[in-house]
């Protein structure tokens, strides 16, 4: 992974908070990345509370990570940890910490905390021998 982001920088977001490798946040101010991080193209982050996104974790296209949910007033901040992958198409919302090198399926909706060194996935999502977490 370190020689696929040698050259790796900080993006740079426009006024609309996109970025050329085709990913949205909105208040990027509020955005942590941790060097040698990977967002998907069309991906979305809404850091109004604040998203840590950190180092040499991988997020795939098409994500949606939220620190702020209209629809139940939740807000507080994402934390997704070194290492952790997150697969395309997920939906994690406020207050969720994905541990360090967890791998979250693609299509799951995290609405919890994922411990370390787990795959999770699913929709709520779930890991473990059929265990919920």
């Amino acid at each position: 992974m370190k020689d696929r982001f040698k050259d790796w920088q900080y993006p740079e977001f426009d006024d609309s908070g996109m970025t050329k490798y085709g990913w949205k946040c909105q208040h990027p101010e509020n955005l942590k990345l941790g060097v040698g991080c990977d967002i998907g193209a069309f991906s979305y982050i809404n850091a109004s509370y604040g998203v840590d996104i950190g180092e040499d974790a991988q997020i795939g296209s098409h994500c949606a990570i939220y620190s702020v949910s209209t629809i139940d007033n939740k807000r507080g901040s994402v934390v997704i940890k070194r290492n952790a992958r997150v697969g395309s198409h997920c939906v994690i919302m406020p207050r969720v910490t994905i541990g360090e090198n967890a791998v979250v399926g693609a299509c799951s909706f995290v609405n919890k905390d994922i411990p370390p060194d787990v795959t999770a996935y699913g929709i709520p999502v779930r890991w473990g021998e059929g265990k919920s977490g």
